[in-house]
């Protein structure tokens, strides 16, 4: 749906896509090995992917943004964000990884950090359905 503001018409979403960082292995010593699993450990899970999601819609909200679609994977988040043309999608992501991390972290006793790495593609009305359906499809296939 076309929004607008006083000076413009808009349709922008964003497909943000970023991973959790955790600790390394115990027990390896293999540093490429750990490295590796340090970045795709599976544990966004049940009451902590619940916490997430919670807290993405949260933010969403106070920032005046549109949380369209959301799934916490057990290893990375897939968001698909309606913003204004003023926010840029580098400021969206920080946001949104940065307010999270911190929200979670003094609510809860577990703690949850985000690499530094993400992916953001833009989507307008064509593709929008497309990229909703695709979010929504993560939660039964393959991560």
């Amino acid at each position: 749906m076309v929004k607008s503001t006083r000076h413009a018409k808009y349709e922008l979403y964003y497909h943000i896509v970023f991973v959790p960082k955790s600790g390394g292995i115990e027990d390896s010593a293999d540093l490429a090995e750990q490295s590796s699993a340090q970045y795709r450990r599976s544990h966004l899970t049940g009451k902590t992917k619940e916490r997430l999601e919670s807290i993405f819609a949260e933010i969403c909200e106070d920032k005046g943004l549109e949380l369209a679609e959301s799934e916490v994977m057990p290893d990375h988040v897939h968001l698909f964000i309606g913003s204004p043309p003023k926010n840029a999608p580098s400021l969206i992501v920080n946001w949104v990884k940065g307010i999270s991390a911190r929200k979670y972290n003094q609510r809860y006793d577990d703690r949850v950090k985000w690499t530094r790495s993400y992916y953001v593609g833009t989507a307008g009305s064509a593709s929008k359905g497309a990229v909703e359906r695709y979010i929504a499809e993560q939660e039964g296939g393959d991560a």
